[in-house]
């Protein structure tokens, strides 16, 4: 969330981050009336305004809803949380491609819950951050993936060379309610608040069936596992459920043992060690087991340093070359599969059969694609592939001017690479390597 809390939703979350920080054992028992606070909700809304979205279920909007009135609609959804009548949505299933091919089930939720679930995280989410872990870096405050990279670095930097490479199949859909409802209740004792979070743990899912029509699955309640997948709330039950892990390792000695530092973001894991990795892995397996989540074992290997080399959060670790001296060195750079990701986004934005757009209107579309695909690749050696995203743009950004100019060869003279980059205003990744902050150091 980039928005700024309201000084008074700001001294709530402070007070009970304080409470958490300094009361490790303590229960809260009074949350569920802060959850429908006139400012909660207010600012809750506005989260997810920030984030957009389509409908769920109910196909309303944020245009409708601000139609008829913001604040007669929050209203109303206070007086339904207030008076406990208030009952989730099923979720409108979606789906999102994945690098391989295949696509990754979401769960759409309805504004009404996202903003309910919403102003339950802003409640919950100061309290159970006092808890977590530093080996966890996602959905947290201050923490982002470019610090969990960083972090694998200094590892195998320091000699933790023998890496596990873990991944979990569907670990948001695997999660066990009874298991982490135990966790939820460590910290909360009110009853109110456990009563709509199993509401929203076993949220029905609404889909098409193929016909025309739609059908509902009720697969989280059936089974008892998995949290709502696409909702606000999803990411704090998922850091929740896996600190179980995180500081079982640590509990259980594997940590100490094997001197073996655990890096978490999400469902991505990566286990860097001293020891044997090979003892590390068949630990994780076990711990998994017990926590009854899957590992993929197709996808998790163990990866030893420099002689090998792995991909985590987007970017691959291991033996890089130093174009100066041309001595080997660990390091990180974008994996192969981002840059052909962030390639073919740039291809799918210079179409050469949609030539009716301005070239305004391309590079408007380009310059977000680019600049925030460099935002995110800014560590290790990014020279290469900076170079290969600004080649290919140029490259395909003169097919589209000829195309829409009629222009029968190649046109390099007419569209030189420096009038594609800068006369059109593109993004030009080679052109702030300098404020990096390696470049800097």
């Amino acid at each position: 969330m980039s928005l700024v809390p309201p000084e008074t939703v700001q001294k709530l979350q402070s007070a009970l981050h304080a409470k958490a920080k300094g009361w490790p054992g303590y229960r809260f028992y009074a949350l569920y009336d802060k959850m429908y606070r006139k400012d909660v909700l207010a600012y809750a809304y506005d989260c997810c305004r920030a984030n957009k979205g389509v409908a769920g279920v109910d196909g309303q909007t944020f245009a409708d809803i601000e139609k008829c009135g913001r604040a007669l609609w929050l209203g109303e959804l206070q007086k339904e949380l207030r008076d406990k009548s208030y009952r989730p949505s099923a979720l409108l299933r979606g789906w999102i491609p994945k690098p391989d091919g295949k696509q990754r089930p979401l769960g759409i939720p309805t504004i009404k819950d996202r903003v309910a679930q919403m102003a339950a995280v802003l409640v919950l989410d100061p309290i159970f951050e006092a808890d977590l872990p530093p080996e966890q870096y996602a959905y947290r405050p201050q923490r982002s993936a470019l610090d969990a990279v960083s972090h694998v670095q200094e590892l195998l930097q320091s000699g933790h060379g023998q890496v596990v490479d873990a991944d979990l199949s569907g670990y948001f859909d695997s999660i066990p309610h009874a298991e982490l409802l135990k966790s939820l209740a460590r910290r909360i004792s009110d009853g109110a608040m456990m009563h709509v979070l199993k509401l929203w743990l076993c949220m029905a899912v609404e889909e098409e069936d193929g016909r025309g029509g739609r059908h509902r699955t009720t697969r989280n309640k059936d089974e008892g596992r998995g949290t709502p997948q696409g909702s606000p709330i999803s990411p704090l039950l998922s850091n929740l459920y896996m600190r179980r892990f995180v500081l079982g390792w640590q509990s259980l000695g594997h940590q100490a043992r094997l001197k073996a530092f655990i890096v978490n973001y999400a469902d991505d894991l990566v286990i860097c060690c001293r020891g044997s990795a090979d003892e590390a892995l068949a630990a994780m397996r076990e711990m998994m087991s017990r926590l009854k989540l899957t590992v993929n074992e197709t996808k998790t290997r163990v990866c030893r340093v420099p002689q090998e080399m792995f991909d985590f959060l987007g970017y691959t670790f291991g033996r890089m070359w130093s174009y100066r001296t041309g001595r080997p060195y660990l390091g990180v750079r974008p994996a192969k599969t981002r840059l052909a990701r962030v390639c073919d986004k740039v291809s799918a934005a210079t179409d050469r059969r949609d030539t009716t757009r301005t070239v305004e209107e391309v590079v408007f579309e380009l310059n977000p694609i680019l600049s925030g695909w460099a935002n995110y690749f800014s560590l290790g050696s990014v020279s290469r592939a900076y170079r290969t995203v600004d080649n290919h743009v140029s490259h395909r950004l003169r097919m589209w001017l000829n195309a829409k100019h009629k222009v029968h060869r190649i046109g390099k003279k007419r569209f030189t690479d420096a009038a594609t980059l800068k006369r059109l205003g593109v993004f030009c990744l080679q052109g702030r390597k300098g404020s990096l902050p390696w470049a800097k150091a």
